[in-house]
């Protein structure tokens, strides 16, 4: 599955593979005039994964569109006051995808205990929005550099960032894709956001852990800071996930920021 979208300031392209899997549970979104980008990665029985993941990018995405230009909003959690505009339009979007795949996981017998990762990114006059939940990632290349901006919500993040174990330890722990933190799948969720200044030339990658669980920083920076048209990196990134043997799903959109609105 692919989709691109050209933006006058902006231009994206997102693939999604199921590789070894039978079916494909990721769910993306691309949208250049809206400025906004949502990778998910749903997990459940039968079906429901994929149901979570599509259910939580279309909430972000209506959420965000209903609020673009309206004044006569409601706020389920309120204003952090911490926050942007932005930043709060990503942390509700979040929380109503949230809602609504935990209420259609308690309304359907074959869909309990589904629920979703995601990470999204919306750009506003040279502002960055991150809202993420789970381990689906958001990476920023710019000035020839890559980096990381969200952590996993892992039992192995989390035991990482104590220091209480060796990194050899942590990469081959039998617990280290054991998530503890999801859309849908618990009454109660952390949402993560954070908000970055952009200067432009930027790239960003949106992605599934079946890219990062195989392709490491070092392994993705050439791929990143090498390129520049999102169609050709996001398919460099694919490729090398699915060559290094990735056992998962693989979803990899790719951002390219040349300043501007939005």
């Amino acid at each position: 599955m692919e989709a691109s979208r050209t933006g006058r300031m902006i231009t994206s392209f997102g693939i999604s593979e199921a590789g070894t899997r039978q079916g494909n549970e990721d769910c993306f979104y691309v949208d250049d005039d809206l400025a906004l980008f949502v990778v998910a990665d749903g997990m459940g029985g039968h079906l429901a994964g994929e149901v979570a993941s599509r259910l939580a990018v279309e909430a972000i995405e209506h959420f965000i569109r209903r609020s673009e230009d309206s004044t006569d909003l409601s706020w389920p959690l309120g204003i952090d006051a911490d926050l942007s505009l932005e930043g709060n339009r990503m942390r509700t979007a979040i929380h109503l995808a949230h809602r609504r795949v935990f209420r259609a996981a308690e309304s359907t017998e074959e869909y309990t205990g589904m629920g979703t990762t995601v990470v999204c990114a919306l750009i506003r006059n040279g502002q960055l929005t991150v809202g993420h939940v789970g381990d689906s990632r958001l990476y920023l290349a710019a000035d020839g550099n890559l980096r990381q901006l969200t952590t996993d919500d892992t039992w192995i993040a989390a035991l990482a960032a104590s220091g209480t174990a060796d990194p050899a330890t942590l990469a081959t722990h039998p617990m280290r894709h054991v998530l503890t933190n999801v859309l849908g799948a618990n009454e109660q969720v952390e949402i993560h956001v954070s908000e970055h200044r952009l200067a432009g030339g930027e790239m960003l990658l949106l992605c599934s852990d079946g890219v990062h669980d195989v392709l490491d920083l070092p392994a993705l920076a050439p791929l990143m800071t090498n390129g520049s048209d999102p169609r050709a990196v996001s398919s460099a990134v694919a490729a090398a996930a699915l060559e290094r043997g990735t056992h998962d799903n693989v979803t990899a959109v790719l951002v390219r920021y040349d300043g501007g609105r939005p």
